[in-house]
Order: structure tokens, then C-alpha cells, then sequence
């Protein structure tokens, strides 16, 4: 299992020379929105990471997906992508093994070598900073994008919902 979280990220961005900031704060409540408030940034800065489990046509593996907290994701799209046949969402114990985090603490950063990281491209495309928790309820992480981009670089997947038109 993974431990250490917090200081294995410091760690990661002050060797890959990012600029960044670690915040304390009260632990967020249970919505993307609430923890934005309480760091002072906006929805759509929350790199949202989820823990997901993509299946079928012969693949079995655990992927962790970031997207713009604003945004939901398309697990069909994900899956397609991956070239799986389905994706669904890990179990608890599968997040806590996988990240050493529980649910809603997960950074987007994969420190386990099962768990395959992804990025929606459009997480680069609003914000100079991006936020996001960092193994902890009550502390974030608020990084340059191209730091993160640079440092983590994640492989680039398309997996949004397609908005409705209006």
C-alpha cells in the first residue's frame, strides 16, 4: 500500500523543480465545490482523480483518471480508449490500497505502480494553477499546470461527458 502521500508529492515537485504550495486547511466538505471554496480557487482549478477499474476485451487494469473537477467523465470513453469494454468506478478498499488515500483525498498523481495514469487534455487548457488534495482531507496542493503537466505528464485521453446543447 501506499504511505506517505503528502511528503512523497513534495518530494516529487521539489526534485521535478515545480513551483507549488501546500495549503492547510479545514477538511472539505464532501463537493468538489465546497473544498474550492475553502482553498480560494475556483471549481474548474480541482484536478479531479478517479480511481477506476477498465475490463473486457482481454484488459484488466486500474486506472487513475484526472479531469477538471467542473466536468464529469465518460467511463464508456475511457474504457473504449484504454481498449477495454467497460469501466467502473474502484471499490473503497481498492482506492485505499491503490492510492493510500480514502475517497476524496486522491492527488492526480499515481504512486503505485498498478494504477495507470490518464488526463482529460482539457484539464490544461483553463487554468495556469491547478488544485487538488494531497492524500489528506485537510491539505491541497496548488501547482503551476505546466509544472504538473511537465513533472507528472500523465498519458492524454479524451473521457468527458459530451455537454448537452443547450
Amino acid at each position: 500500500m501506499v504511505e506517505n502521500v503528502l511528503e512523497q508529492l513534495i518530494d516529487l515537485f521539489k526534485t521535478g523543480q515545480a513551483q507549488f504550495r501546500v495549503l492547510e486547511h479545514a477538511a472539505g466538505g464532501k463537493s468538489s465545490q465546497s473544498v474550492a471554496e475553502i482553498r480560494g480557487t475556483e471549481l474548474g482549478q480541482g484536478a479531479k482523480a478517479l480511481v477506476c477499474h477498465v475490463k473486457g476485451n482481454g484488459v484488466k487494469l486500474y486506472v487513475l483518471a484526472v479531469l477538471p473537477a467542473d466536468k464529469q467523465a465518460d467511463l464508456a470513453k475511457l474504457a473504449q480508449a484504454l481498449g477495454g469494454r467497460r469501466a467502473s468506478l474502484a471499490s473503497p478498499d481498492e482506492v485505499k490500497e491503490l492510492t493510500g488515500c480514502v475517497f476524496g483525498a486522491v492527488p492526480p498523481v499515481s504512486l503505485h505502480p498498478d494504477l495507470k495514469l490518464v488526463a482529460d487534455p482539457s484539464l490544461y487548457e483553463r487554468y495556469d494553477e491547478l488544485a487538488f488534495n494531497a492524500g489528506l482531507l485537510d491539505h491541497s496542493i496548488i501547482i503551476k499546470t505546466e509544472d504538473y503537466k511537465r513533472v507528472v505528464h500523465p498519458e492524454l485521453i479524451d473521457f468527458l461527458k459530451d455537454n448537452p446543447p443547450s
